[in-house]
């Protein structure tokens, strides 16, 4: 920011910046914003921030984010509890929801493998997965975690550990999305659209 602007404004503005997908002239757009709100709406906002922080925490059973003792999914009976659909975080659970399709249970793990971040198996939902198997009942996991390097290996070693508990491990399959052009496809894409061909 300019040097020009009051130190709180910047400090709100780096605040806003931190956020993933957010640069820094969007953070100063969003600090002005907050400025330019009557006082009311202002705390309205810095409390629907503590309220989220304060009400909401992760499901004991999958591990999504809920308010309630245990989240709406997996109070739900009418849910197919003999598969669960494992996801890295709850933003997945959102885009799989909106589909319609899925009427499984999910489990989010918080995050990737990834030991260039410093972030182990440990320090991932792993242990609760595992806890969920071993009661008994789940049939299938579908891994639906992203195509990246990360994505692949959570999967993979998520895979290793799991199929010796009796249960099937499948993945997500990739290839061209709707509306995609094959000639300007990358070489990844088009190799898993082949791999992952279907009968017709």
């Amino acid at each position: 920011m300019d040097n020009f602007s009051a130190l709180p404004l910047v400090v709100l503005a780096e605040k806003f910046a931190a956020l993933p997908g957010i640069g820094m002239k969007t953070a100063q757009r969003l600090a002005y914003s907050v400025m330019e709100m009557p006082e009311e709406q202002a705390v309205e906002f810095a409390e629907a921030i503590l309220n989220a922080k304060h009400q909401i925490h992760d499901c004991p059973v999958c591990q999504n984010l809920t308010e309630q003792d245990i989240c709406s999914i997996c109070g739900n009976p009418k849910r197919d509890r003999s598969t669960i659909c494992v996801v890295e975080g709850p933003k997945d659970v959102a885009a799989i929801e909106r589909t319609h399709e899925y009427q499984g249970l999910y489990h989010v793990l918080h995050g990737l493998i990834s030991p260039l971040d410093g972030i182990g198996a440990d320090q991932l939902r792993i242990a609760q997965l595992l806890s969920r198997i071993q009661e008994g009942g789940v049939e299938e996991l579908i891994m639906a975690t992203n195509p990246s390097v990360e994505g692949e290996a959570t999967a993979m070693y998520l895979s290793r550990l799991c199929k010796p508990l009796g249960v099937r491990v499948t993945r997500l399959a990739f290839g061209l999305p709707v509306g995609g052009v094959i000639e300007y496809t990358d070489e990844v894409t088009l190799n898993r659209a082949l791999v992952n061909r279907s009968e017709m």
